[in-house]
């Protein structure tokens, strides 16, 4: 039997989970009641600032365009860690230093790789 501290957490975590899923689920099943489903020839249409569009709407974008924006997206998220690094400083004010200049340090690594991949490089349909 576990003691009664420790079913507390358990039982805390549980519910943390369970509401987190709630927050994700019950939206979706709110919208699928509220919205109203239509059907005709203008449901599959795409949408662009409410313009015709001209042609296909369906082009090919280049993998360096999607690994740009996964760069981008690491290197914000990545921000959102050295915030909390920034405002705990304190009592090992040098050992927080030299951990943040690893990490940052860490994620240039990834942006030389990049850089030397090509990644950065903007390549024209004509060539």
């Amino acid at each position: 039997m576990l003691p009664k501290d420790l079913m507390m957490d358990y039982l805390s975590v549980a519910i943390y989970l369970l509401a987190g899923m709630a927050f994700a689920i019950v939206p979706v099943i709110i919208s699928a009641f509220i919205v109203k489903r239509s059907a005709g020839p203008m449901r599959e249409a795409t949408y662009e600032s409410g313009m015709q569009t001209i042609g296909s709407a369906w082009i090919q974008f280049t993998v360096v365009y999607y690994i740009y924006a996964l760069m981008f997206l690491a290197f914000d998220v990545d921000v959102l860690y050295l915030i909390p690094v920034a405002l705990a400083y304190g009592k090992y004010a040098i050992r927080d230093l030299v951990e943040v200049v690893l990490f940052v340090g860490i994620l240039s690594l990834a942006i030389v790789y990049a850089w030397r991949k090509g990644v950065f490089e903007w390549k024209s349909r004509e060539e």
